[in-house]
């Protein structure tokens, strides 16, 4: 998976409405995008503007499996 980061907000969910049903992929909180390599050339060709942050780390990847949060019993 390769992190990006779209320019603005009304790009990043006209991005995301063409990617969804096409390729998985991963929204974060701090706004980046987790999306496969084969995403990135579709995102270009239909000429969506975003950064390449590079290869997305494990703890990405695997965020939302882990909660930081202690449930309370």
């Amino acid at each position: 998976m390769i992190t990006i980061k779209f320019h603005d907000k009304e790009t990043e969910l006209d991005a995301l409405g063409f990617l969804l049903g096409r390729f998985p992929g991963k929204l974060l909180t701090s706004g980046e995008v987790l999306v496969p390599e084969a995403a990135l050339q579709a995102l270009a060709l239909e000429g969506y503007h975003f950064t390449v942050f590079g290869r997305s780390t494990y703890e990405q990847q695997t965020s939302s499996l882990r909660d930081t949060v202690t449930p309370t019993v």
